[in-house]
């Protein structure tokens, strides 16, 4: 009984909830005004038609008609012949030609408020599950937006979420490009949860977070931000798979202890760049092959059988040898939660949920040995 009394009084409640805000809407006033009118045309029609020799409204069902014909397709079914039926016919012309100026008006302002929502990334997305996330922004931002692409063929245009604070009209170019056409974009703070929420973080499978230099800041501010990020992120969904890019390395322990999947220090990889190409042996040559924007090349992390689990590496090794015929070669191991070992002993057992490091070819390498 009580419950079922709380329930009346909730619907009550709701009830009065929405008359109030329909009461504080001015079209509410409009549409009771424009009722009002429609009323006392139809009733000045029927008062003085019927008793006109010629005329055509004899009863309130042809004065109705008259009337809903008027405002809803202006045009006179009938011709008034008296004085007051004319001017209310003609009333009533007038009175449909505003109802529809507003009725379209307000059509085309909702239009125009989505498509600017949506422009502006403040449109509410459709709800999504696996998707990707890329956090940030900076001058190149295209370049690593089509490296993404080119690298995980698993995921498709609409799969991806861009959430930045980045220029609009920059934005707006890049979500053009029939590259990243029908990519979604959130626009806010992505290390603020009601933003990644917007974005569905919750049900999210992978996340990158690029150092953001949409807001023109230092490199410690930069840093601080994707480390909360990653917290934020983190709580809202303890299982999707984040990589993160730091500008310095002072961050890196937090970003570990944010329980970070993976930390991109790019200061250190161009500078390990620059060290082996000082060597004039070319290795820079071979990483940019090995790092291939194609994901089925190059260095490849894949998963392994659960059959290989708790053998020797040996047999994976035999494995790879004798399916691919030397379009690939496995160089390592990946164990879960640690750093990948590469090139192990033959009696090194692989543990549950690791993977495979391998050295792919591409395909017209292949056709070409």
């Amino acid at each position: 009984m009580i419950f079922m009394k709380k329930k009346v009084t909730g619907f009550i409640r709701k009830i009065k909830k929405r008359i109030f805000f329909a009461l504080k809407n001015p079209f509410t006033y409009l549409f009771i005004l424009i009722s009002i009118l429609l009323v006392v045309a139809t009733f000045i029609v029927h008062g003085s038609e019927p008793y006109h020799p010629d005329g055509e409204v004899t009863n309130w069902r042809d004065a109705i008609w008259h009337s809903v014909v008027a405002v809803v397709a202006a045009y006179y079914d009938y011709y008034m012949k008296t004085v007051p039926g004319r001017l209310a016919s003609l009333g009533l012309l007038l009175l449909g030609m505003a109802f529809w100026t507003i009725v379209l008006g307000k059509i085309t302002e909702s239009i125009m408020s989505v498509q600017d929502k949506n422009n502006k990334g403040l449109k509410k997305l459709k709800r999504m599950k696996g998707h990707f996330i890329l956090c940030g922004w900076r001058k190149d931002y295209e370049d690593i937006l089509e490296a993404v692409v080119n690298s995980n063929g698993d995921i498709t245009n609409d799969m991806i979420v861009l959430v930045n604070n980045g220029p609009l009209e920059e934005i707006e170019r890049v979500r053009s490009d029939s590259r990243f056409r029908g990519m979604k974009f959130v626009s806010g703070d992505f290390s603020d949860a009601d933003t990644l929420k917007r974005a569905f973080i919750g049900t999210a499978s992978r996340v990158l977070i690029i150092s953001d230099h949409s807001g023109g800041t230092s490199e410690m501010e930069i840093d601080s931000r994707t480390v909360l990020s990653v917290l934020t992120m983190k709580n809202l969904n303890p299982k999707v798979y984040i990589a993160a890019e730091l500008l310095s390395e002072k961050f890196q322990e937090q970003l570990r202890m944010a329980h970070c999947d993976e930390i991109i220090l790019t200061t250190e990889y161009e500078h390990s760049l620059l060290a082996t190409a000082s060597s004039g042996q070319g290795y820079s040559n071979v990483i940019k092959a090995l790092i291939s924007d194609d994901s089925d090349s190059g260095v490849v992390i894949e998963g392994i059988a659960a059959r290989f689990y708790g053998t020797e590496y040996r047999n994976l090794s035999l494995h790879y040898e004798t399916k691919s015929k030397g379009s690939e070669i496995l160089v390592g191991i990946f164990p879960p939660g640690s750093e990948p070992i590469l090139t192990p002993k033959d009696d090194y057992v692989i543990p549950e949920k690791a993977k495979a490091v391998i050295i792919r070819a591409r395909e017209a390498e292949i056709e070409n040995a």
